[in-house]
């Protein structure tokens, strides 16, 4: 399995992976997945041989703070490190004085401390509109 490091792929192969990973963001909209790809500051992406296994896709100024806005991985790798590796990738691009930030789903709360990641006390969000 390797990474790459692009946003140079196929908005198909990203909803399918999304929607495999359970992240149901718009994944029916292609032409917004390709825009998200193609405005984000960094995507790491994860292939065993030809297949997209796992995404991160982040906002990066790549000195003060990154935000990990995405994190997918397919099901059937849970437990190979995918997940680990893109955040390791994302944290080494956003540079070693940058913080590493995301807003996860409630489900996925016992991942992130195990990661390294800490809960934030602060912070706000003002929701979007679909």
């Amino acid at each position: 399995m390797g990474c790459r490091e692009g946003d140079d792929l196929d908005p198909a192969s990203v909803a399918a992976l999304y929607r495999d990973a359970a992240l149901r963001r718009l994944v029916d909209d292609l032409a917004r997945i390709g825009a998200r790809l193609a405005h984000a500051s960094l995507v790491v992406s994860a292939w065993d041989s030809d297949r997209l296994v796992g995404l991160a896709r982040s906002l990066s100024d790549f000195s003060y703070a990154t935000y990990l806005l995405a994190l997918a991985g397919r099901p059937d790798y849970q437990g190979r490190r995918v997940g680990r590796e893109l955040i390791e990738r994302t944290a080494r691009h956003g540079g070693d004085g940058a913080a590493l930030i995301l807003r996860a789903s409630p489900t996925v709360d016992s991942y992130y401390p195990d990661a390294g990641f800490i809960p934030l006390t602060r912070g706000y969000i003002r929701q979007r509109k679909f």
